[in-house]
């Protein structure tokens, strides 16, 4: 699974973005995926090596972009496990994606202030337009895992 997480990683940097660092996170599929079918742990795991491979394929280790990638992705799989363990008979993986976009979106910003641009207002400027691409991706890689797992479960 961490295999498919880092190729998915490595691949969407050659989608075209109205932001240069902004993906749409297709390499989540799999850790939602993983998250529903093997466990919280193997998720997180997943998302780890993902971030910190990945990162080392694409000359971005221990960068900025390594840091808001390894706490948003952290937090989002966080959430991500938490929803589900609770409310897993009451969200689709379209839910639980979603919701983990959400926090990902919100943990990459706050690292973004915190951590590199300390201007509110410039951070501000951006959150529409990534809270707009975090559902829109969110959605769509939710849609797509829910998919895979059906197909893993009817295999």
């Amino acid at each position: 699974m961490a295999a498919y997480a880092i190729a998915l990683h490595g691949i969407e940097r050659f989608i075209p973005m109205p932001i240069p660092w902004l993906r749409f996170g297709f390499a989540n599929i799999i850790a939602l995926t993983t998250l529903v079918l093997f466990g919280f742990k193997a998720a997180m795991f997943v998302t780890i090596l993902r971030i910190v491979i990945g990162s080392m394929f694409i000359g971005t280790f221990l960068g900025p972009s390594f840091i808001m990638s390894l706490t948003a992705g952290v937090s989002a799989t966080l959430i991500m496990g938490l929803f589900y363990t609770i409310f897993g008979r009451i969200f689709s993986p379209i839910g639980i994606s979603l919701i983990g976009a959400l926090f990902h979106n919100l943990a990459q910003l706050g690292t973004a202030y915190f951590l590199f641009i300390h201007n509110i207002d410039a951070i501000l400027m951006l959150t529409p337009l990534i809270i707009l691409i975090g559902i829109f991706s969110g959605a769509l890689n939710g849609i797509v895992s829910a998919l895979i797992i059906q197909k893993i479960r009817e295999a």
